[in-house]
């Protein structure tokens, strides 16, 4: 039998009748990642360990070895990975600060000062600052130990999944997958099982923009089998699964998912002291059960559910009022109710212009050409200018 975790996955794999870059693709990571763990040049994570483990079929051999590879150092390894400014954000004068809780509280603080204005501005006002303060907090980790340093690197996992999120809304996919990644290795360092998981969420979704139902199924499953995340993690990823039944034309699979998230949502806890994971609407899973309709062409039915919804999210949430609106107008639209379509288009394009995201200007482009059908249609021709200028402004 194979001694070390490397020689031992490329024993599985090989056994499987699966090239490196088969199953590198299968675990949604490099295929030069992988070929550094296997030939033990990189330690593997407990993520890695378990995704390989799941596609290969061994039972948990894999998980088991990784675990008895260097458990004691697990947390050393992933303070020190990072960016150079990451781990140099406290470096100098040779200066070790020893924070209290009431700094750890003042950090989190102003992460949800930054999450706030996520609601209502462009990803590009917010990468910048997200970035300092999480090279800050992740700096301050590797000084500390015991509850602070736990704390900081749990606030710093979760700034981690928020920047990798507005990258996404920037239109950078690469930088949304590295960041997303980041928030799951320093979780599992942390103890966080939630954002453990939820960066399977984030990576589905990331998915589900590409049109790639296969991924986002698989991803948002993983998501739910992974760690012991709590039920409102469970509830979103079951929902995210329920939009990829949706997108593969599956109805009953994407009901059954919903019902699932809907029965896990009732079971949740309060996220406190940190901010919620995922959408801040005040319910999420029937707007994503308004968009799922839409993409199973129930466009009239989508677009009476998205309508009672979106009357229940606060003017503030810019984000989420354009992302619905937009999903709305264009379900509007696919079920020939032009004239509603762009009255939605119209009280919605002002929304869609602050928050500057890429996800919805992919919506918005789709809008735009079924729209384009009418276009000679009076109210079509009076919207279109401003969704024309919109789209053309990045």
């Amino acid at each position: 039998m194979a001694g070390s975790f490397g020689e031992l996955l490329r024993e599985h794999r090989i056994a499987a009748g699966l090239s490196m870059g088969q199953l590198a693709k299968s675990i949604h990571y490099s295929k030069g990642y992988l070929s550094k763990i296997e030939n033990d040049l990189k330690p593997p994570t407990p993520t890695v360990a378990r995704l390989c483990d799941g596609v290969l079929g061994v039972g948990g051999r894999l998980i088991e070895a990784a675990m008895r590879g260097a458990p004691a150092l697990a947390r050393r390894q992933v303070l020190v990975a990072g960016t150079m400014l990451g781990a140099g954000a406290l470096a100098g004068s040779g200066f070790r600060p020893v924070p209290d809780a009431q700094v750890v509280a003042g950090m989190r603080t102003s992460f949800e000062n930054l999450r706030a204005l996520g609601l209502r501005t462009s990803p590009m006002v917010l990468i910048e600052p997200l970035k300092a303060l999480q090279h800050t907090v992740h700096g301050m980790a590797r000084e500390n130990t015991g509850s602070i340093g736990t704390g900081l690197l749990r606030l710093a996992a979760r700034l981690s999944e928020y920047t990798g999120w507005m990258s996404q809304e920037a239109g950078d996919e690469q930088a949304a997958l590295w960041w997303t990644r980041q928030a799951s290795e320093l979780s599992r360092a942390a103890g966080d099982p939630d954002i453990a998981s939820y960066s399977f969420v984030r990576e589905a979704g990331i998915a589900f923009y590409r049109q790639d139902a296969r991924s986002t199924i698989n991803l948002a499953q993983q998501a739910q089998w992974i760690g012991n995340a709590g039920s409102r993690v469970l509830a979103l990823a079951a929902r995210r699964e329920a939009q990829g039944h949706a997108l593969a034309g599956d109805r009953y699979a994407a009901e059954s998912a919903f019902d699932r998230a809907v029965r896990l949502m009732d079971f949740a806890q309060p996220d406190s002291p940190y901010p919620a994971l995922g959408p801040s609407a005040p319910d999420p899973l029937e707007l994503a059960r308004g968009w799922a309709l839409s993409d199973l062409g129930l466009n009239a039915e989508a677009a009476v559910v998205l309508d009672r919804q979106l009357a229940l999210v606060p003017l503030t949430s810019r984000r989420t009022r354009a992302r619905f609106g937009t999903r709305k107008a264009l379900a509007q639209a696919l079920s020939g109710d032009v004239d509603q379509s762009c009255r939605t288009l119209a009280a919605t394009i002002d929304d869609a212009a602050h928050v500057d995201s890429a996800t919805i200007r992919t919506d918005l482009r789709q809008l735009a050409r079924t729209l384009g059908r009418w276009h000679n249609h009076a109210a079509v021709r009076e919207v279109y200018p401003d969704l024309k200028r919109l789209l053309s402004h990045r």
